[in-house]
């Protein structure tokens, strides 16, 4: 018997903002897992750690563009992300009929974590508390929710060897994700249909690239928030998935239209 098609979807931006859009994204993911795919969910929630912050009165701070996690804030964020909104989605799929499973990377110590510091362009190595990069991806327990059809809904929280909590990048997370689980595709939802030559010309998307085309167009073309999902598709590229794509989470439909009607859509990035 065949194995079956994995893929693995991180989700967030505006598409993870709008309660339509959640609702329409698992449906999608619905109609994936139906046609006999194997689907994984990775989501951050920068938003709604903002709102949590907000209400509890503790400002963020930012060491050279980055939000710095404070030990006092770490609750908060796993709160956020655990809480809200991951319960909000496993809620939805619920509600739709579907077998979900709420996930932190601390589950089954699926990702172990390490401290990340920020390291500038001048070299100066900034400390960001409690953010922190994937050191280690344990598959076992996914795999057994996958056997037994299950869709796992993961959170970009993890713990290092010590125990100590992390908030990992979603993007980060996802990617290596995307690697150790050796997915056949790799989708990074954003709130364009792709990578564009000229983001202000829709015309203009590149259709495929390739590993070895993506360092030059770093700063040109692959600028602010894009470079992040496109970093987390050359790690989960190079360690162990079969390929990345870019797609737009505010038409949900996409996905659909690309896993079960098989129309090439967004930007697929290959190995070679």
């Amino acid at each position: 018997m065949a194995k079956p098609q994995r893929i693995l979807i991180k989700y967030g931006g505006n598409a993870m903002r709008r309660p339509e859009l959640q609702t329409a994204i698992i449906t999608h993911i619905k109609q994936m897992k139906s046609s006999g795919l194997e689907v994984i969910l990775v989501h951050g929630g920068g938003p709604f750690i903002q709102e949590i912050l907000d209400q509890v009165g503790l400002e963020s701070t930012f060491v050279a563009g980055h939000r710095y996690t404070s030990a006092a804030m770490m609750p908060y964020v796993e709160m956020a992300l655990k809480g809200k909104v991951n319960g909000r989605l496993v809620g939805e799929c619920q509600r739709q009929g579907m077998q979900a499973i709420g996930l932190s990377g601390k589950d089954g110590n699926s990702v172990i974590a390490t401290k990340r510091h920020h390291i500038a362009k001048n070299g100066d190595i900034h400390d960001l508390g409690q953010v922190g990069d994937v050191a280690q991806v344990n598959t076992d327990l996914i795999e057994l929710l996958l056997k037994h059809g299950y869709l796992p809904i993961f959170t970009c929280i993890a713990s290092d060897t010590n125990g100590l909590d992390y908030n990992i990048n979603a993007d980060m997370f996802a990617g290596h994700l995307a690697a150790a689980l050796q997915v056949d595709s790799y989708v990074v939802l954003t709130d364009v249909d792709g990578l564009m030559q000229d983001i202000k010309k829709p015309e203009s998307m590149i259709n495929e690239l390739k590993l070895q085309d993506i360092e030059p167009l770093k700063g040109e073309i692959i600028q602010g928030g894009m470079i992040p999902k496109i970093d987390s598709c050359v790690i989960a590229l190079e360690n162990g998935a079969g390929s990345a794509r870019i797609l737009n989470g505010t038409k949900p439909e996409q996905l659909s239209d690309l896993f079960v009607h098989q129309k090439p859509l967004g930007t697929l990035i290959k190995k070679q």
